[in-house]
């Protein structure tokens, strides 16, 4: 097969995660891939910054499914291992109350039980009966919508038939099959928050969400030593070994087309790169207005696909420990419902939010100074609203009212410990990134507006242009938008009569 595809010319545009596994799973097969960014680094949001002694990942803190990185080392010939580490984290992550509950998450069974029996006698039980459902969505997810790269309710109605759809709780949110099994609030608002991993809200996703607390227990939770950006080395590294020609500093500007087909990528220098297929990074809806010209028409068609929430990114490095805290932490809003509300249907930011914080250096203290560590904090906010526009003002005052909330709850002088701070809204993400209004997990996951399906790999304009990362299927998170590279090739090889 590698020697037939060897004249085949790939064009990746934007080298995050989704970009990098796209660029090594098809130079794995032996086309010729170019592979994009108009940054100065590969990683996408898995970016990393060094300030005064620190060293801050500034995008994602968490690694779950390690296999899906594995197989796309192995299907090079390589062992991820020889590439990069990683470590599995326990407590999975810490939980803080209003009225002063602290309760982890473990993976340890005898731990577990131990913290859940904090909650009351019967939480652990149902948590229990959660996650045997929960790990029932996860394997008929993996059988088809993972394993097969299904695309869309009606690929996925195909392929598991009418009955065996109704598997996934397709008439509930996840908020409610949380509530099927769990009848206390404080757990009902923990296992409601693994929502995080794709920017939605429990209270109009779809109950197949639940997956993602087996998921995460069920293949670990980890970290990658020396710090979460290795891995987008490890990739880095493997594509050049292949012999992806990687070019930074280098902006896609238009996609050139002929004939109702994509020829190649025009650079914002003007330098034409031929291709017979492109594959964009860059998310489904802002590469159709800047690369695509795409009508207004064309663009109507996208609207379920909603971009998900954005991010006030504060990265602290703080001249003191906070020994309270664990690697992962969730200080949770007294009433989550308002909170989400706030973020989903008002466009607001929450007065009371549920606040997610990263210390990474409970696991990795070379991360900091001795004596110092990293505060990472991460409230979700809306995405840009040209309708309801914030003002910087307003993000301050959120900034303000996220650490005196950590302040009451437990961060003691938080502020006067601060000694450097890198602090980021939803325009610095759009405008480094070019996502969709500032969105930090792709599309939103909701039951009314799309039935949880992001758009389609398939370009619905030009045969021979895909997508890949969190805007399309399978959705956001490292594991998926690294997924998303693997399917893509599936799809490709499947498009040109060659077997995946």
């Amino acid at each position: 097969m590698k020697q037939n595809l060897g004249n085949q010319k790939v064009v990746v545009i934007g080298a995050g995660l989704g970009g990098l596994s796209a660029a090594i799973s098809l130079a794995s097969e032996g086309f010729q891939v170019q592979l994009l960014d108009k940054n100065d680094k590969v990683g996408g949001k898995l970016n990393i910054m060094t300030q005064a002694g620190f060293t801050f990942d500034l995008g994602p803190s968490i690694l779950t499914m390690p296999h899906v990185f594995e197989s796309l080392f192995e299907r090079a010939g390589k062992r991820m291992a020889d590439y990069v580490a990683i470590e599995k984290v326990e407590p999975h992550w810490r939980n803080f109350f209003e009225d002063g509950t602290v309760v982890d998450l473990c993976e340890d069974p005898d731990n577990q039980r131990r913290e859940l029996d904090k909650l009351g006698p019967q939480v652990y039980q149902e948590f229990q009966r959660f996650m045997a459902y929960s790990q029932e969505l996860t394997k008929e997810t993996e059988a088809g919508y993972f394993a097969k790269g299904l695309d869309g309710f009606w690929e996925l109605l195909k392929f598991y038939g009418p009955l065996r759809s109704l598997k996934f709780d397709v008439f509930r949110t996840m908020d409610q099959g949380v509530r099927r099994f769990v009848s206390d609030p404080k757990l009902a608002d923990i296992l409601n928050y693994f929502i995080k991993y794709v920017g939605s809200s429990p209270y109009d996703a779809p109950a197949l969400m639940n997956l993602m607390p087996y998921i995460q227990y069920g293949y670990g939770l980890w970290y990658v030593k020396g710090g979460m950006y290795g891995l987008a080395q490890a990739m880095e590294r493997l594509a050049l070994e292949l012999g992806v020609a990687i070019r930074l500093n280098a902006e896609a500007a238009e996609i050139e087309r002929q004939n109702g087909r994509a020829t190649g990528v025009r650079l914002a220098e003007g330098e034409l790169l031929p291709a017979d297929i492109v594959v964009s990074n860059m998310e489904v809806i802002p590469a159709m207005q800047k690369l695509l010209n795409s009508t207004p028409a064309e663009l109507k068609k996208m609207q379920r696909f909603e971009p998900s929430c954005s991010g006030l990114v504060l990265h602290l490095g703080v001249d003191r420990i906070y020994p309270q805290l664990a690697h992962h932490n969730f200080f949770y809003s007294a009433d989550s419902r308002a909170h989400f509300d706030a973020v989903f249907h008002s466009h607001r930011l929450s007065d009371d939010p549920t606040i997610y914080l990263v210390a990474p250096c409970k696991t990795d203290p070379a991360q900091a100074p001795a004596g110092c560590e990293i505060i990472k904090i991460l409230p979700h906010i809306p995405h840009l609203d040209p309708e309801k526009p914030l003002t910087a003002d307003d993000y301050r005052a959120l900034r303000e009212r996220v650490l005196l909330k950590l302040e009451r709850m437990g961060l003691t002088d938080l502020r006067q410990h601060i000694v450097t701070e890198e602090y980021w809204t939803p325009l610095d993400i759009e405008a480094r990134y070019y996502s969709n209004l500032g969105s930090i997990y792709g599309v939103v996951a909701d039951r009314n507006k799309n039935l949880g399906f992001k758009a389609p790999q398939r370009s619905s304009q030009l045969p021979n242009l895909y997508f890949v990362g969190g805007s399309v299927n399978p959705g956001g998170g490292m594991p998926m938008v690294t997924l998303s590279g693997q399917l893509v090739r599936d799809k490709i090889l499947a498009d040109l009569g060659l077997s995946a």
